[in-house]
């Protein structure tokens, strides 16, 4: 690891590596996760899940499920009342709609994706709820099944849902694309007038899931009163609890979510899946319901990052300027409306400064699994499309392509695509460190490459909530409301320590649940440590300030003659006086003289998240023979702003190249013709393990947000967005020939290289026929 830093502050704590707060009780396994929760008189759920990947449900006997010994509960559509979003109206920038959520989690009046639930039980083993479960009798309707993005947008396409219309125009045709957007600026037809190379592609990419080890667990106990206890592992107990409310029709305040540790999460445990299921058994039954998912149902059952096509249209001068940039994109959005292109088009060019554009998105039904988000949603899909046309053009005019990004790249005082102005963001500084690492200049063997790719990511902050309490020995808790999924109580106890001038050691965080601290959003879109980190600081600022308080009193001064260092009050210099100074424990001695216990609370909605960019390198090596890439050196350069903690900092950028390697190479969904998933398990859906990569090394850049105060930006998402376009560049300048489908896996590799030779051997003997009736050249110089 190395460092690229603006200035470097004297902190105490901001930037070292201390030992995680959570780490023993995770390796000795005392950590309590979603499935480690039981109680007494416990019930087993298990969900019945829908044979066809598009079909009408014409009937569901229950019956003799119901019968069946153990059993005590069995639940179906008809036992969920019927919700509504109002107006009807789509908003393709809001969050998914709470009817979409609802009959994504129990089918209504037809199924949309294998794999949809349509019905669930409750029994007294797993055994029996599994019996149970085939003795449900489901007649379907099967209907057309559509998969591919685009024949998804066919006129005559198989409609998903009857009733949607194109961003809900009334009196338009049904369609399966719910909604457009468009960003446009400058002049097209100037700017590509303006090129001396205009390049033009197709890209394509295949769905891929989170792969996130931990499956989704949940366990709901209801009272007689109507409190609804619920455990849950997600990415945000405050958003689960809501949406579950939202679902059932009953007030969030019936419901205390309680957050457990999560295995991962990565984007896919924001939302509800079995939660509202078990809480309804729970209500019926009078019993603790807990549901535990299969890793088949993982895949078939919950939301993976959407599949895409992409066509874009790319000018340059030959010095290497961008003049114009003209692309669309096609998300799938699975069985309800909301994939994320619209974070694909605000990422595409983010990272440079074009005048000239216009970046359309489409949101389109298929019969897939509804997609959510997964780590930088879109954004990866984006970049693959841009960055490889980046790589074109350098070699078109003959440029090197860092220098090429070096000279594009956008600054403060940019304006973005999507429309803010650019503060301090550090595209700049990534690609220098790119240039200037070793990496980018050493040899390379046969069959080998290199090459680049810079990405964008534009961060969040939202809601947070932080409580401390001083202890009777001076230790300190601190609680806040955003699951860990990313080392972020390390990082909040770290900013405490710093704030009050105390071992690290002396703070225990924690997470606590809905009734224990105000509201929190959830732990995703890289917000976490920047937007907890406000609220710790200010809770920090303010115990501080009842401490001078507490501390003038004792000393018969003004609040303003003390001063907080070290971790204790102290007299000012200049003030009349000999007093030692007061420790937090000296301050929690005496607390019910000076007001009552010491404590203190913060609730912000933090603004001002800065954008994250970064830029990598990658070596392969190509086997010509099998087509197998082998990723054999990677580089991440990634601007974290200020890192608080280094190694989960680093921890970030190396999971998120390796989670890129693994969509770049091998990961992706495969359907049969009916859309059934044919790879619904680990040892089908190839993801990478450690035997297949190279250390990651990574370069902390650190252009401090100044909107944060202690710099901060987001680095949990920007390390996937570049491996995609980075590994396909790799592998051009390994063997010559171009891929624009992800995942670049051997079979394709193989083809690719087969179909280049056929190409040559076609040129070499003068064959015009053959010559003629080849795909055409796809690049265009002038």
């Amino acid at each position: 690891m190395s460092d690229t830093t603006t200035s470097k502050p004297d902190y105490r704590w901001i930037g070292k590596r201390p030992v995680r707060h959570d780490g023993v009780d995770k390796v000795t396994g005392r950590a309590q996760y979603g499935a480690d929760f039981s109680l007494p008189g416990m019930l087993h759920g298990k969900a019945l899940r829908s044979t066809c990947a598009h079909a009408r449900i014409k009937s569901i006997d229950t019956s003799a499920a119901r019968a069946l010994e153990g059993v005590k509960d069995v639940i179906t559509a008809a036992d969920f009342p019927e919700v509504s979003d109002g107006d009807g109206h789509i908003d393709a920038e809001a969050p998914a709609s709470i009817k979409d959520t609802a009959h994504n989690v129990i089918a209504r009046d037809k199924v949309r994706y294998h794999g949809h639930a349509v019905a669930a039980v409750a029994a007294v083993s797993p055994a029996v709820a599994d019996e149970a479960l085939k003795l449900i009798k489901v007649e379907y309707e099967p209907l057309p099944v559509v998969l591919d993005v685009m024949e998804a947008c066919a006129p005559d396409a198989p409609l998903i849902d009857e009733s949607q219309r194109t961003n809900g125009e009334a009196g338009a045709a049904p369609s399966n694309v719910a909604s457009t957007n468009t960003f446009e600026g400058g002049d097209l037809t100037e700017g590509f007038d303006a090129a001396d190379v205009i390049i033009e592609h197709e890209f394509d990419s295949g769905t891929v899931h989170q792969g996130y080890i931990e499956t989704h667990a949940c366990m709901a106990r209801a009272t007689e009163s109507g409190e609804i206890t619920l455990w849950v592992s997600s990415q945000g107990h405050f958003s689960i609890r809501d949406a579950a409310a939202q679902v059932l029709a009953i007030e969030p305040s019936q419901i205390r979510a309680i957050p457990a540790e999560i295995g991962g999460g990565f984007g896919g445990k924001t939302t509800v899946y079995l939660e509202p299921m078990a809480i309804l058994m729970a209500q019926r039954t009078g019993h603790p319901v807990k549901m535990v998912m299969t890793r088949d149902e993982v895949f078939r059952g919950t939301g993976p990052a959407p599949g895409s096509h992409t066509r874009i249209r790319m000018g340059a001068t030959r010095d290497g300027r961008i003049t114009a940039v003209d692309c669309d994109l096609w998300f799938e959005a699975g069985g309800f409306p909301g994939s994320a292109v619209g974070a694909a088009m605000m990422a595409l060019i983010a990272p440079y400064d074009v005048a000239n554009f216009r970046i359309v998105g489409y949101d389109v039904l298929v019969n897939k699994p509804k997609s959510h988000a997964y780590r930088a949603p879109g954004a990866p899909n984006a970049a693959h499309a841009s960055e490889i046309v980046i790589d074109e053009i350098c070699e078109q005019i003959n440029m090197d392509p860092l220098e090429f990004r070096l000279k594009n790249a956008a600054r403060k005082g940019t304006k973005a695509p999507y429309g803010p102005v650019f503060p301090e963001i550090g595209m700049v500084e990534t690609v220098q460190a790119c240039i200037d690492h070793p990496h980018y200049q050493a040899p390379l063997g046969p069959n080998q490459g290199r090459g680049v790719a810079s990405g964008f990511w534009m961060n969040g902050g939202g809601d947070a909530t932080a409580h401390i309490s001083v202890l009777p020995d001076g230790k300190v808790t601190l609680v806040t409301g955003r699951p860990d999924i990313g080392g972020s109580r390390a990082g909040h106890a770290m900013v405490l320590a710093e704030e009050l001038g105390i071992d690290v050691e002396n703070v225990r965080p924690s997470i606590g649940d809905t009734d224990a601290i105000g509201f929190n959003g959830v732990t995703g879109g890289s917000s976490t440590a920047y937007a907890a980190a406000v609220a710790v600081h200010e809770a920090a600022q303010n115990l501080i300030a009842d401490a001078r308080r507490r501390a003038a009193e004792i000393w018969d001064v003004q609040p303003d003659d003390v001063e907080w260092r070290d971790g204790a009050a102290h007299l000012k210099a200049g003030v009349n006086g000999t007093e030692s100074p007061l420790t937090l424990k000296d301050l929690a001695d005496k607390a019910s003289q000076t007001g009552g216990p010491l404590a203190a609370d913060a609730s912000v909605n933090a603004k001002g998240a800065a954008p994250a960019l970064g830029t990598h390198i990658c070596d392969v090596e190509v086997d010509p023979e099998t087509g197998k890439v082998d990723v054999i050196r990677y580089t991440v350069a990634q601007d974290a702003g200020r890192a608080i903690h280094k190694s989960y900092v680093e921890g970030q950028m190396q999971g998120g190249a390796v989670q890129g390697i693994g969509w770049a190479l091998n990961e992706e969904y495969l359907f049969n013709e009916d859309g059934v998933m044919e790879n619904a398990g680990f040892l089908d859906y190839r993801m990478p393990v450690a035997l297949d990569l190279p250390m990651i090394d990574t370069v902390v850049v650190e252009v401090p947000n100044p909107r944060h105060p202690y710099g901060v930006r987001g680095v949990g998402e920007n390390a996937i967005v570049q491996p995609l376009a980075a590994i396909a560049n790799a592998i051009y300048d390994a063997v010559g020939v171009r891929l624009y489908s992800v995942p670049m896996s051997p079979p394709r590799v193989l083809k690719a290289l087969h179909d280049a030779q056929a190409t040559r051997q076609v040129a070499a003997s003068g064959n015009g026929t053959a010559a003629a009736e080849r795909e055409p050249e796809p690049v265009t110089a002038r």
